[in-house]
């Protein structure tokens, strides 16, 4: 099972670095955000402010380098690459999932990123269904063991049902997040994977106490598609391939699920096919605190190393901050408050 967890962690490494496991059809309907430009912002570039709040920590900018690896040596040099990035620039970093820490003690110094990103906001990260059948005891010590300041518990139903092998008991996860909340000293981010958090669903998590959700909504990488692309390389997994190429485009498109859960009281982080300045403007004026991406930055990694990172970094703050201009944004809570148009398709979402 340990060797089974390092290869998956690869596989998914090489297929999250190229676009064949993008969504198909459905889009983040950040397209759809309307931003209305003003000809008189009198502001100066220079006194735009990207700054933002995060679980209680300072940002230089609305940036998560998104959760995505962990658990092999390549994913190890990967993390601590992005992690010093993260640091040098003021940003959040997530941790990929820590199950395979568990499964393989002897891979934890690939998700122990404290060397290079000493004073960073470190984001653990533990499935719900792991979370449900362990102690609350035994999930400190793991977010402790990599001196995380928060932890990520991630849902991923429909990942899980198309993964030959995955989880398909998924009871209890709503009670699993009260007793995290209720019991741990740390903040507990609520984080899908792509399919996006619902109105529904935002609403139980702030009732057990969540107040930050990362919405990893539709339209960005397709994790269902990962696992319809791995199932179909598998002997034996021909049901899960067909079931993975059904639901490919399944999920609530990022737009949405960022302001349907801003609109029941919780702070969003938006991740699902970020890719632009304009697209981390469109997410904050819908009421997102930050941004996640991982996929862009990945690609950047394996194609041009940290410079390559850095240049996509720099410019979508670029991209960013000249937007914030053209709105007459000078910070972040000022681009919240600004007018917008929204789309048919969007509407309808939230309707």
């Amino acid at each position: 099972m340990a060797d089974d967890i390092a290869w998956r962690k690869d596989s998914h490494l090489d297929l999250c670095a190229t676009d064949a496991v993008a969504f198909r059809e459905r889009t983040t309907l950040l397209e759809e955000v309307g931003l209305v430009h003003t000809s008189l912002p009198e502001l100066s570039l220079d006194e735009v402010s990207l700054e933002t709040r995060l679980l209680g920590r300072k940002l230089r900018a609305p940036i998560v380098i998104a959760s995505m690896t962990g658990g092999t040596e390549r994913a190890g040099e990967i993390n601590h690459a992005l992690a010093a990035i993260a640091e040098k620039r003021g940003y959040a970093f997530g941790l990929g999932s820590q199950r395979a820490m568990q499964k393989r003690p002897e891979s934890g110094d690939t998700f122990r990123v404290r060397d290079v990103a000493p004073t960073t906001l470190v984001l653990g990260n533990l499935g719900v269904v792991q979370a449900r059948e362990q102690s609350s005891e035994a999930i400190a010590a793991l977010v402790s063991s990599v001196g995380a300041d928060a932890l990520f518990v991630h849902m991923n139903p429909a990942q899980e049902v198309v993964q030959p092998g995955g989880d398909r008991d998924f009871r209890g996860g709503l009670e699993t997040f009260a007793r995290l909340v209720r019991e741990l000293p740390f903040p507990i981010v609520a984080k899908e994977t792509g399919c996006g958090v619902s109105r529904e669903v935002a609403r139980a998590l702030r009732g057990v106490g969540v107040r930050t959700v990362d919405v990893s909504g539709a339209g960005g990488t397709s994790w269902v598609g990962v696992e319809a692309l791995r199932a179909a390389e598998s002997d034996g997994a021909e049901a899960q391939a067909l079931l993975g190429e059904l639901l490919w485009d399944w999920g609530i498109p990022t737009a949405a699920s960022v302001a349907l859960t801003a609109s029941e009281g919780l702070h969003p982080i938006a991740t699902g096919g970020i890719k632009t300045g304009l697209d981390v403007a469109r997410a904050i004026a819908l009421g997102a605190r930050a941004a996640g991406i991982a996929r862009p930055l990945l690609a950047a990694y394996l194609s041009g190393g940290p410079a390559a990172v850095e240049q996509v970094l720099e410019r979508i703050e670029r991209e960013l901050r000249a937007i914030m201009l053209l709105t007459g944004a000078r910070d972040l809570d000022a681009l919240r408050s600004k007018p917008r148009v929204l789309g048919p398709a969007l509407t309808r979402w939230l309707a």
